[in-house]
């Protein structure tokens, strides 16, 4: 599909001028408070002071200068934040304004944004049934408005959804421990043995991407639903009480089953839906993640 340059353009300012206003304004400091740094860096050493850590005593230097002296130690802020984006056929579909890959999109536009505000790198991987692309951590504007374009924009050659594949890509190319949000719907085979490996690995935040429209099925007779990834088509009486509630049902179990398998690996989870605001979400998980961490 030809997009128009400037109508691209128009659309990446308006997300960057949201999310670096939000930024700013609402996740100032929550960011840098919950996302630590790998740390600390031997900065160096001064003369005792009364109240100093014992511990920290450098016996060395307090022997050749024969007066007690510290070393001094600052918190290695700088991190490395990747964001893991689902691009496959079923991220298309919204049933409101925003649809679930517009919606990863701003969020991750927002995580990217905290991050490079605080000195952090940033890296992108879009998969679908593949790993599509792969941009390496780096720092800055430009390099932030480039994953934002292809957040976006890209085009993927697959529609299916390999969560395991990802994940296993993942872990192979970046060997220390980084800041992990991984945004999809999660619609996907069995990724239980990739997601315990990276959530060992790394520092782990899952965000299920839900549209109210695959679990609410209005009463319009009988229609053909045809899955987005597969292709795969099926006519449903939508008339049927019985039926709504059904699919409605097995839609929340799928969620309750993910959240459930997330949990006992201690992923952090954010549950984003296309009718909700997502700084509510987003907030939540900052308080919770906040309390956690002074506990």
């Amino acid at each position: 599909m030809t997009r128009d340059p400037k109508e691209i353009l128009k659309k990446i300012r308006r997300i960057e001028l949201r999310t670096r206003h939000l930024v700013n304004s609402v996740f100032a400091g929550q960011y840098h408070s919950v996302f630590k740094g790998r740390g600390m860096n031997f900065e160096e050493v001064r003369e005792y002071a009364p109240g100093d850590e014992i511990r920290a005593i450098d016996w060395n230097v307090t022997a050749r200068m024969n007066t007690p002296y510290i070393k001094k130690f600052t918190e290695e802020r700088e991190l490395t934040v990747m964001l893991l984006v689902d691009v496959s056929a079923s991220g298309v579909f919204g049933s409101v304004d925003l649809s679930k890959r517009e919606l990863a999109a701003e969020v991750a536009s927002i995580l990217a944004f905290s991050a490079i505000n605080n000195n952090d790198k940033v890296g992108l991987i879009l998969f679908s049934q593949e790993v599509e692309l792969f941009i390496p951590p780096k720092k800055g504007r430009l390099h932030t408005l480039r994953l934002i374009r292809e957040m976006l924009y890209f085009e993927p050659k697959g529609r299916k959804t390999n969560i395991a594949g990802a994940l296993d890509y993942l872990n192979r190319i970046m060997s220390r421990r980084c800041v992990v949000f991984a945004i999809s719907d999660f619609m996907a085979p069995d990724f239980t043995k990739a997601l315990t490996v990276t959530s060992r690995r790394h520092d782990l935040v899952a965000m299920p991407v839900i549209d109210p429209g695959e679990g609410e099925i209005p009463d319009v007779g009988i229609v053909t639903l045809e899955d987005a990834e597969t292709g795969e088509q099926i006519d449903v009486d939508t008339s049927s009480r019985a039926v709504r509630e059904g699919l409605a049902e097995l839609n929340e179990e799928r969620l309750r089953t993910l959240e459930r398998l997330l949990r006992s690996r201690r992923v952090d989870i954010v549950r984003l839906a296309t009718d909700e605001d997502y700084l509510v979400a987003l907030r939540t998980f900052f308080d919770q993640r906040e309390r956690r961490l002074a506990a």
